[in-house]
């Protein structure tokens, strides 16, 4: 049954539009026939089948809110509903489309030439080729304006040398958004000022990808790291628009929004597992869930849910307003995935030895969500970006 027909506590339906309401109910048919059949497998495998990657783009969840190149130009809401319904199925699933559509198309479409949004935006959009983008470093995660890698000026190009690392869709990218500091901009070599985004496509010399092993998370999502060793680009491949630190924190926050949306497909998928497990299975001669404390976790979950549901809506029709700030971000990507965990680990221990099984969804989904709850701003940073919201205090410096 759809997510949204399974929980809705709040009828937060009767806040969305009738179109709105047919790409949410067009994404749940296809994570229903297409995705959520694959995604015990691929996360067992430790693979992104490209199966997933062309339900995805047959959803259109690829350059979903973008209106150029034949872009489906949702609206906030919208999108949303779909990177929801995508991480119901699995939450690497959602960060594929994510990645593709908030960190490489979008970036694209913001701060590119027309002759690279000519080039990759349809393809990308067509799920054709897959991108990936690298800001993290080994020894640059919470801290991009460390970043160490390099660009230097080469006659009518550049030359890139570094080190990339947790590059979603790394391994099958044909361009990677790469971000570097330029010599010669700014203030000196570690101003972040001087940071600047090269296209750089995936077969050119000198550039390597190599997965990351050993990986007990987001299995079904391709984390690779980059090497970098004099590759040397066009002058074409700079994204003319992208000056300094602020550039890559602005995809950053465009994706972030989707995870707040995702976090409660997790959420749902979970908790529809432990409730219809806790019902079918009986325990001193009746149902689980007919006992106090398994009602608990149910009722908190529920409750949950339907707050985080609400507050997606309402950001996004702030957004759609062109008003959303990067704090009302923070807040809704740092609450939903902590709900969405503790969501998890409920229903696993509702589920008992089942639950460490990938004949359910929850430990899938717990081992998913420690993930998501660390990349694109682990929790205690936007702990930290709320705190100085509310005291005016820095905290970082």
């Amino acid at each position: 049954m759809h997510c949204h027909a399974e929980l809705d506590p709040l009828d937060v339906s009767s806040l969305l539009t009738d179109a709105e309401k047919r790409v949410r109910d067009e994404a749940a048919q296809i994570v229903d026939d297409e995705l959520l059949p694959l995604a015990a497998g691929a996360f067992e495998r430790g693979e992104m089948p490209q199966s997933a990657v062309r339900a995805i783009a047959k959803m259109g969840a690829f350059g979903a809110a973008l209106s150029t190149h034949g872009c489906p130009a949702l609206g906030a809401v919208a999108s949303g509903l779909q990177l929801q319904e995508l991480e119901r199925a699995d939450s690497g699933f959602r960060s594929c489309a994510s990645v593709q559509s908030s960190l490489v198309m979008w970036p694209i479409a913001t701060f590119g030439s027309p002759e690279q949004q000519d080039r990759w935006l349809p393809r990308l959009r067509a799920g054709e080729a897959l991108g990936c983008f690298a800001l993290t470093e080994p020894e640059s995660g919470s801290d991009p304006a460390s970043l160490q890698t390099r660009a230097r000026r080469d006659g009518d190009g550049f030359i890139l040398s570094g080190h990339k690392r947790w590059s979603t869709n790394g391994l099958s990218a044909e361009v990677a958004l790469i971000w570097a500091k330029l010599e010669g901009e700014g203030a000196g070599p570690d101003d972040p000022r001087s940071i600047r985004g090269f296209l750089v496509e995936t077969h050119l010399p000198g550039f390597t990808a190599r997965p990351i092993e050993g990986k007990m998370s987001l299995r079904a999502s391709e984390s690779a790291e980059l090497l970098l060793d004099d590759v040397r680009v066009p002058a074409s491949a700079m994204l003319p628009g992208a000056r300094g630190l602020g550039a890559p924190l602005k995809c950053l926050n465009e994706a972030r929004m989707g995870i707040a949306w995702g976090a409660v497909g997790a959420a749902t998928a979970c908790y529809a597992s432990a409730r219809d497990y806790t019902k079918a299975r009986k325990q001193f001669g009746k149902p689980l869930a007919s006992f106090q404390l398994v009602q608990a976790k149910l009722a908190q979950m529920y409750s949950d849910i339907g707050t985080a549901q609400l507050v997606c809506v309402q950001l996004g029709r702030v957004k759609e307003r062109g008003s959303l700030t990067p704090v009302q971000v923070s807040l809704a990507k740092r609450a939903h995935v902590a709900m969405a965990l503790e969501a998890a680990r409920a229903a696993r221990e509702l589920l008992g030895a089942n639950g460490i099984t990938l004949a359910y969804p929850p430990i899938r989904h717990l081992l998913n969500l420690e993930t998501v709850r660390t990349y694109e701003g682990t929790h205690d940073v936007h702990t930290l970006v709320l705190g100085r919201q509310v005291t005016g205090l820095d905290a970082f410096s």
